[in-house]
């Protein structure tokens, strides 16, 4: 059964719509108005793709076209910035869950300040990983890294996380 361009959004505005926005912000240095834009601009480019084209990638699909909508929307308030990891050194994403208890609150804003002292390419898998719910194949096909590297660089980060705040390892 065929899928008309307007199902394919409607039905990804549903499931992935909240996911994308929050995405968006963390790097967009939790700006919700510029996140809730990009994740618009996503679902119209969607909109204008063969629902064919995209089958069975859909969600790598919308996360890589947000993440370089971000990439473009942060190059254009700073032409000096050339690559994504210049883009997303500039951000400051420690912006809490709202919604959370105090304490879970509190536990995550420490997390997010450790997760800001990892290198680039750490804070993103793990970002997609955790916030985006990407596997490591959806991952890989967002940032362009090899599978495996995506797995080291989620292991490695998380470690270094545990290491910074102090979890037992064991």
């Amino acid at each position: 059964m065929e899928v008309s361009p307007r199902e394919l959004v409607e039905s990804a505005q549903a499931d992935f719509e909240g996911p994308l926005t929050g995405y968006a912000a963390g790097l967009l240095g939790g700006d919700w108005d510029r996140a809730r834009d990009v994740v618009q601009d996503t679902f119209i480019k969607l909109h204008k793709q063969d629902p064919e084209a995209i089958k069975g990638k859909l969600k790598s699909w919308l996360y890589t076209v947000c993440r370089n909508r971000s990439i473009d929307v942060l190059r254009k308030e700073n032409p000096m910035i050339t690559s994504a990891g210049e883009a997303f050194a500039k951000l400051d994403d420690s912006t809490p869950d709202p919604s959370a208890s105090m304490q879970q609150k509190e536990r995550h804003e420490e997390v997010l300040k450790f997760l800001d002292r990892l290198p680039d390419n750490q804070r993103e898998v793990i970002r997609l990983k955790f916030q985006g719910d990407l596997s490591y194949k959806e991952i890989s096909d967002v940032t362009g890294l090899s599978v495996s590297n995506v797995g080291f660089l989620i292991h490695t980060g998380i470690k270094r996380l545990r290491s910074m705040m102090g979890v037992d390892l064991d």
